[in-house]
């Protein structure tokens, strides 16, 4: 099965289910001698870890990452990076009452189709679980980053209708950790708090969108015409689970203004190479397709079935969504730095 890596010269490749014994992932490329540092690697894949607020699933997951290759005596040896993160919560009989029946919104009638068969197991391969080792990656790559002054940061901008719509440079982003949701704004975090407790009690679920400022990166980087810098970071997070859309700057907003006014607001990105200034894009993320609300499904025969999901499942998958994006970001961002080394002498 082909698609499993990302990257050219930073490049990751990640394997694993989520009910299997484990989701892991290689990382290639990364210069020698960077330190790693364990308890950042822990803090960022605590912030995408289940079970970590009233608002996410009640799978309780430790998320300890085991590294098997590529460290030693705490930095980077230059050889690929290999990392496991072992399944402890998986509970696969919540599972065996679905087995015949794709779930609505899901990869499971596609998976079928393309391959003959699926794991129905929280999805498998499908499963968002196997974006921590995305997480691993980017933690890495944020490392990488640090030493060429480049900083990621990502929050919740919208949940459902509650939108946060002041610009990032009105904003105290150091406050994004201080409430479950990650929005910077207390007042409007506790709104979307609402939302979410809502649609949960409810047995349904919500969407919104994740805002991401990249600063201090470079001008440069971006490889003109298929890798602009912009494409390859819509790429990423088109990658990731439930993400329906990707825009960058003012996006669609840009079509309603005459070009003399479009022309005076500086976005970071020009012709896919980056400018030097900040970057900034927005991710939107469909509902949680998983919901405890009785709906129509259709099985493996082909008819309609009543169908209501088990298991645990996040009602909104924006706030441990927060750190998936950065990570992502992170990945372009140091890949797109060291394939800049070749462009010039």
């Amino acid at each position: 099965m082909s698609g499993n890596t990302f990257g050219r010269l930073f490049r990751l490749t990640t394997f694993g289910e989520s009910h299997g014994r484990g989701v892991g992932g290689i990382l290639e490329g990364c210069p020698a001698g960077l330190a790693v540092d364990q308890d950042l690697v822990r803090y960022h894949m605590s912030r995408r870890r289940p079970g970590q607020s009233a608002l996410t699933t009640t799978r309780n997951e430790e998320d300890e990452v085991e590294f098997l290759s590529g460290i030693f005596q705490g930095k980077t040896t230059g050889s690929p990076i290999g990392f496991l993160v072992r399944n402890k919560d998986h509970r696969s009989e919540d599972y065996e009452s679905q087995k015949d029946v794709f779930r609505p919104g899901h990869a499971d009638e596609t998976w079928q189709l393309k391959y003959g068969l699926r794991d129905y197991r929280g999805g498998g391969r499908s499963s968002a679980r196997e974006t921590l080792s995305r997480v691993v990656g980017g933690t890495i790559a944020r490392l990488l980053l640090s030493h060429h002054g480049v900083s990621v940061q990502a929050y919740v901008s919208s949940v459902k209708d509650v939108v946060l719509d002041q610009s990032y440079t009105d904003l105290n982003l150091e406050l994004t950790e201080s409430n479950a949701v990650r929005c910077p704004d207390q007042e409007t975090a506790e709104r979307m708090k609402s939302v979410i407790e809502s649609a949960r009690d409810a047995g349904d679920s919500v969407g919104g969108t994740i805002t991401c400022v990249l600063k201090g990166v470079p001008a440069g980087l971006g490889e003109p015409v298929f890798d602009k810098i912009h494409a390859v970071l819509g790429h990423a997070m088109l990658s990731i689970n439930a993400v329906k859309g990707f825009e960058m700057g003012d996006g669609f907003a840009t079509t309603q203004r005459f070009g003399s006014e479009n022309n005076l607001i500086r976005e970071g990105v020009y012709g896919g190479i980056s400018s030097g200034e900040d970057i900034v894009f927005r991710v939107a993320f469909k509902p949680v397709s998983t919901i405890a609300l009785k709906q129509t499904a259709r099985n493996i025969s082909g008819e309609n079935v009543e169908f209501a999901a088990t298991g645990r499942h996040d009602p909104c998958v924006l706030p441990r969504a927060v750190v998936i994006v950065e990570s992502m970001a992170a990945l372009v961002v140091a890949d797109a730095l060291l394939l800049n080394r070749s462009n010039k002498i």
